[in-house]
């Protein structure tokens, strides 16, 4: 269901007689595929198969372009098809040092690390080009978020990495990426 809501969505966004034509293309790329796949049986049913994916990995599948259901796919076809990995498994970030002006007007410097991982690998593949890159790129943008005197900074770290979890997870929920923790590590 999920993959049908989202090619409706990719439909939607784009022109519907473009995606008129591409269907009879398509269609018959396919069925010129598979006809190649058997004249030539014996050395492309090696290319065909592929390897199972890592414990930590899930494969998205695409044919000709769209998302299409490993169920769907009986044959690997490398003309058509094309399968990206995405790794689950979470990733630490050290967001670089950055200077922030407090509420009561004193520059400290902040020292942060995140960490999140890929939760839905159909939203981070089609969604966005680089979804751990764009993760990072948001962290390290986090100076916008402070508004705290100098005391509070430093006596409540806890609300603070809690409140900078809460608005990284929001901005990167529609990338499929949950951002799990954030740790303030210094404040200077």
């Amino acid at each position: 269901n999920r993959i049908k809501i989202l090619n409706k969505m990719i439909k939607s966004e784009g022109n519907q007689n473009v995606e008129d034509d591409s269907n009879f293309c398509g269609s018959m790329l396919i069925f010129l595929s598979y006809i190649l796949i058997i004249l030539t049986f014996p050395i492309s049913i090696p290319m065909s198969i592929k390897i199972g994916e890592k414990k930590y990995e899930r494969a998205v599948f695409f044919r000709l372009g769209r998302i299409c259901l490993r169920l769907d796919l009986p044959i690997f076809m490398s003309c058509v098809d094309s399968i990206v990995n995405v790794d689950l498994r979470a990733v630490t970030f050290d967001v670089p040092p950055q200077e922030i002006l407090t509420k009561d007007s004193v520059t400290v410097t902040v020292d942060a690390v995140v960490y999140f991982r890929i939760s839905d690998p159909i939203l981070s593949v089609t969604k966005i080009a680089n979804s751990r890159y764009s993760t990072q790129l948001l962290a390290a943008q986090l100076r916008n978020i402070w508004h705290k005197s100098l005391h509070e900074i430093l006596s409540d770290k806890e609300s603070i990495s809690h409140r900078m979890q809460e608005f990284l997870d929001q901005a990167t929920d529609e990338w499929g990426v949950k951002v799990e923790r954030v740790e303030v590590k210094d404040v200077m």
